[in-house]
């Protein structure tokens, strides 16, 4: 990437028994370079450090410069841990797209809500997505020379003149050029695509999936997924949500194309999230048609992965709740399905789970996903419901790392106001059932 200033990474720990201390590197030394590479953060580190042999340069806090050599396994690690100035300051997303749901967030809410990071290290450390459309030649080289694989790419559409349109950037249009160079140099790519109804769908979907299709297998899928609409729109875009008519007319259309692809290459490639198919009211792809789940966060086959954790938990263990009560809270969308399968665990461990969708008002009644409700329209639609109850609430409700809601209401806080315990479970279901079966042993031993 493009460093306007040298930042080189301090180390903040150092392992003990690690390779790093036994060479005498401590804590707050600099390392100046790795065999010659200045290592300016986390991917070049990760990059030098899987020779078998190493000439590290580091500056001591008091301002000495020492040479450590060091003959290693290959891919061994250091043992260290360093602030990254890079990752710690991702880039910045130029864009201003017509759909960014950024922009559609109400004023008040947490300041790190509203940064927009568009920034390739993060795609390869975190799995965010990126446009391409800050970088230039040498950044896609970097990534080539680093191999940073696999990156995930918002295409959206591969009509240059359309995507610069719906991404506001000029040079959203090269996007095609960028992903054949990536591809070309054995670069893994997760494709997305966020679909707008009258923009983006239709002829432009399939000549978008088709001209992907030509770099495959290193595009190894592509993710379709609904325009996300709240009701703080107010002077922007213009846009229209889907519904039952216009997802059906999604899926049929790229039922058709998948079908195409699967008779030449062995697989669907595209994918649709799960809300099209509950939004036109028909039955989800079988567990099979998910292959890998390589884009489960984006709500591509969530559901048969939850459902499949769900059934093959329920088989593995064996307890007693004796009438437990639990609450799960869930997005309009999925009720129906997490109603289901709470009733599956019910009736095979003895307990009592009810579920309540949340309507959220928060963003409006068109956003319905689970991971986008907020404390307060929790609280307000079950607080009369939850007495003598344990609250389950999934994992993608919070912000990573940290148990806060997106209106900066912290679990500890919602807790309080409703009184109840809070136990938080992973999105995917795969740790519900033993959640639950905690719970019910510390009960039953007190």
């Amino acid at each position: 990437m493009e460093f306007k200033q040298k930042k080189n990474i301090v180390v903040t720990n150092v392992y003990k028994g690690s390779i790093a201390e036994k060479c005498g590197i401590e804590v707050f030394d600099t390392i100046l370079e790795i065999n010659g590479v200045d290592v300016l953060d986390t991917i070049e580190y990760r990059y030098v450090i899987t020779d078998e042999k190493l000439n590290i340069k580091i500056k001591k806090s008091n301002g000495e410069i020492k040479d450590i050599l060091i003959e290693k396994d290959a891919y061994e690690d250091l043992g260290i841990e360093f602030d990254d100035p890079y990752i710690n300051n991702p880039r910045r997303c130029s864009n201003k797209c017509v759909f960014c749901f950024i922009d559609q967030l109400p004023k008040g809410m947490r300041e790190t809500l509203y940064f927009k990071d568009d920034d390739s290290r993060l795609s390869f450390l975190q799995g965010n997505f990126i446009t391409l459309t800050n970088m230039k030649d040498e950044d896609i080289d970097r990534i080539i020379r680093f191999k940073i694989s696999p990156i995930n790419v918002s295409v959206h559409t591969t009509n240059p003149e359309l995507r610069v349109k719906m991404l506001n950037n000029k040079r959203a249009g090269k996007v095609l050029e960028y992903l054949k160079k990536l591809t070309n140099a054995s670069i893994t790519v997760n494709c997305q695509i966020v679909l707008c109804p009258g923009i983006n769908d239709g002829e432009e979907l399939t000549r978008t999936i088709k001209d992907l299709l030509t770099m495959y297998p290193q595009i190894s899928n592509v993710a379709v997924v609904p325009v996300g609409i709240t009701k703080f729109r107010e002077g922007l875009f213009e846009l229209n949500s889907f519904d039952k008519e216009s997802s059906m007319t999604v899926i049929r259309q790229i039922e058709e194309i998948q079908k195409e692809i699967e008779e030449k290459i062995g697989t669907p490639f595209v994918r649709l999230a799960d809300e099209f198919y509950i939004m036109a009211g028909l039955e989800l792809p079988d567990y099979g048609h998910y292959e890998d789940f390589e884009q489960l966060e984006d709500g591509i086959g969530m559901i048969r992965y939850f459902e499949r954790c769900i059934e093959d938990d329920i088989d593995y263990f064996d307890f007693d709740g004796k009438g437990l009560k639990f609450t799960i809270t869930t997005g309009t969308s999925s009720y129906e399905f997490i109603k289901s399968m709470a009733e599956k665990i019910n009736n095979k461990f003895n307990i009592n789970i009810s579920v309540y969708p949340i309507i959220n008002n928060f963003f409006g009644e068109k956003i319905t996903v689970s991971g986008l409700l907020t404390a307060k329209d929790i609280y307000e639609q079950i607080e009369d419901k939850v007495e003598g109850s344990i609250l389950i609430l999934s994992s993608n409700m919070f912000k990573a790392d940290e148990d806060v809601f997106l209106d900066d209401i912290s679990i500890d806080e919602l807790r309080e106001m409703l009184g109840v315990k809070i136990i938080k479970c992973k999105y995917t279901g795969e740790d519900l059932i033993e959640k639950i079966r905690r719970e019910v042993i510390k009960c039953q031993s007190r």
